[in-house]
């Protein structure tokens, strides 16, 4: 089980502006430090901690960011229209278009996926599987 994921930001107000777009409608809730943001899912009592959390940090040795070449960090949705949803206010809060909300022909018959870049270059996808909605034709 992964435990946490943490991508890098030079400049953090753009990174919350941009994860607080769609996060928070995902049910991850914030918490700010002098280290960075923080991304968790709540945690009921008595409950063990929902991973992993999401992390965005100016990198620890002090260099610029870099976004990591090939890597990508998914988000699940609840549903098509979410993922549409959070795509469209994910860009207007500094993301880059990747590829608009739609399905694959290289993924199965549900995946309904959207992908974008933060505005650190991170390669973020938002994505549902819901069996309840159509799928592919």
């Amino acid at each position: 089980m992964i435990a946490y994921v943490t991508v890098g930001a030079d400049d953090i107000a753009r990174a919350k502006q941009f994860y607080c777009a769609f996060l928070p409608a995902l049910d991850y809730e914030l918490e700010e430090s002098r280290e960075g943001l923080s991304f968790a899912l709540p945690v009921k009592p008595g409950q063990a901690a929902a991973q992993p959390e999401f992390y965005v940090k100016p990198p620890f040795d002090g260099k610029l960011a870099s976004a990591g070449n090939g890597a990508m960090i998914a988000f699940e949705a609840h549903s098509q229209k979410q993922v549409r949803e959070l795509h469209t206010a994910a860009l207007a809060a500094g993301g880059v278009d990747e590829g608009q909300p739609g399905f694959r022909a290289s993924y199965g018959p549900r995946f309904y996926v959207g992908y974008l870049r933060d505005p650190q270059g991170n390669k973020i996808a938002l994505f549902s599987s819901n069996p309840d909605e159509p799928g592919r034709a």
